[in-house]
Parts: structure tokens; sequence; C-alpha cells
């Protein structure tokens, strides 16, 4: 049995990669049944979350993501996910890998993201807005950056000194980089606004947004949670990882469809949609495009094999 740490990840698979092995999942599909999600309550800080994400194929490999969501790991300095991948043989169904969840989540994430803006970002894309400044945030610049010409990165955190930190490592990779206390003014400037929070409240708001930008939305994986107002939503086109799971556990989505301000029907289409050539993705240079992920065990799963198979050669 093959142990693939979080080293092992970032120095054999690249972003495009993973966008790539994702782009390939969502087009062959898996089984994959939805999530199951547990809270875990906690006596002085945020409640925690035990994720257990299932996911195979017919006559080939299985897997299983074990993974824990803690609000309270911030102020630890530790990251907010962790977890662990199980990877089983096609054959005999015994173990072959075991690979570090933590890393496997913020990079599959990431590559999602990327895959989504692949299809509904402007391809002259350039400017963007990072909203939150931790584990996830860097691994959303690098992966956008590799389907479009990001070329300006604004980062925006509650705390300034978190943001500016980011911006330091991410000019080092070549990006012209900044922090700022000025969500509003970032966010009327962007080409691409990325968010990756645990916010229950709603950071970007739609009269903020110019003609042509997308906003990706990754933060808010429960019902309770939300990174933009309904008016985003009224705004853009949607998009979602999957129909299944944004629309019951995407708190952007769930809470504009709560309030009357969209329907379900006004979700446009999933990963599998544009992957297929089912959907049609962005149709115009003006037009406004959100998409939502809460997460699917497919892009764990073909990111698990993607990377194993890389690591193996």
């Amino acid at each position: 049995m093959r142990f693939v740490s979080a080293e092992d990840i970032d120095k054999f698979v690249s972003p495009r990669d993973l966008v790539e092995a994702l782009r390939d999942g969502f087009a062959h599909g898996c089984e994959a049944p939805l999530r199951s999600h547990f809270n875990m309550e906690r006596s002085n800080e945020d409640d925690a979350t035990f994720l257990i994400m299932p996911a195979w194929q017919k006559d080939g490999a299985a897997g299983v993501k074990v993974a824990a969501v803690v609000p309270g790991n911030s102020a630890r300095n530790l990251p907010a996910v962790s977890g662990t991948y199980i990877l089983l043989d096609a054959v005999t169904g015994q173990p072959s890998a075991v690979i570090d969840g933590t890393k496997l989540t913020t990079r599959r994430t990431a590559a999602a993201s990327a895959l989504a803006a692949d299809y509904l970002a402007r391809k002259d894309t350039t400017d963007m807005v990072m909203v939150g400044s931790g584990a996830m945030a860097p691994q959303l610049i690098r992966a956008h950056a590799s389907v479009r010409p990001i070329k300006n990165v604004t980062i925006w955190n509650r705390n300034g000194d978190k943001a500016n930190k980011l911006a330091g490592e991410i000019a080092e990779l070549g990006f012209n980089a900044t922090g700022t206390d000025d969500l509003e003014g970032a966010c009327k400037a962007a080409d691409l606004i990325s968010c990756a929070t645990l916010s229950t409240e709603a950071l970007v708001r739609g009269d903020w947004l110019r003609d042509g930008t997308h906003v990706d939305l990754v933060g808010a994986f429960k019902p309770t949670m939300r990174e933009t107002d309904d008016a985003v939503m009224k705004k853009c086109r949607i998009y979602v990882d999957s129909f299944e799971g944004a629309s019951a556990e995407g708190g952007d989505v769930v809470q504009a469809i709560d309030s009357g301000a969209i329907a379900k029907s006004d979700i446009i289409g999933d990963l599998f949609g544009l992957t297929r050539g089912e959907v049609k993705g962005r149709e115009s240079d003006g037009e406004c495009t959100v998409f939502k992920s809460v997460g699917h065990s497919l892009e764990d799963f073909a990111a698990a094999v993607a990377v194993v198979k890389a690591v193996g050669k």
C-alpha cells in the first residue's frame, strides 16, 4: 500500500493536471452517493462537521474520504479542513493507497473551480479578487491562473495582516498581488471574484459586480452559511458542481431560493452538463456568471486516481 504525502501531491501534480483529471471525471462519471455529513458540537467554538464521501467505478477502483471541517482551527493556525483519502484496488478491493486528504481536498476543490471558470470566465480574465486568505486561497489563485491569464490578484480578509502576508507569498509566484481592506472597490474592478471563507453572512454584493464578472463560491458548504447576497444570484447565470449537492447544502443557493430571489429552475447547469456539452457556459462577454461548489465525492476520487498514477510514474 502506497502512502502519498502532501508534498508528493504538490511535486508530481500541477494545477492544470487536476483540472483535466476532473474534466474527464465529470464527463465520464462514476458512482458517487451524496456525501454524509454530521454536526459535531463544540462547547467553546463553532461546531465542527464530520464528512464521509465514497465513490467508485463499475469494475474499477473505489475510494472514500474521511474529513472534518473545524472552523476553530483558524485560531490554532491550522487548516479548517483536514482528512484522509483511502483508494481501493480495482480488482481486489484491498487498500492500494492512503493519501493526504487535506492537501487532496484543497487541490481538487480549486481544480473544480478552475474547471468551471474554463467554461464561465471571460477568456481575457486578468484581474482576480481572492476573498479569504486561508489554505484554499493560494490553491484557488494557482488553479484559476492555469486556465485564465491572471496577472493581478487582490486579497481581502477580515484580518488585514493575513491578507497582506498571503499577497507577499503570491507575489513571489510572479503575480502582481496586494492586500486590501476595500472589498467593495476591489470587486468593482474584478474580472473574477473567488470566495473561500466560512462566513455566515453576505460578503460580496450584487451591485458591486461589473458586466462580465465571474463569481466563484467555495465556502458556505452548509445552508446556514453564505458569501454573497441574493442580488448576486439574481444578477448572474447560475452554475453548480452538482445539482443535488448545491441545491441541498450550498448556502448561497439555498438561501436565495428560500427568499424567493431565485428558483431552482434558475440553476442553468452543473459540471456534469458543462463537461459533456449538454449545457452552454458563458454566451457573451457582458453577462455575469456564478459557480457554487459544495464538493462532490467524484472530485476526490478522480483527483486521487490521478495523483496515485502521477506519483507512481
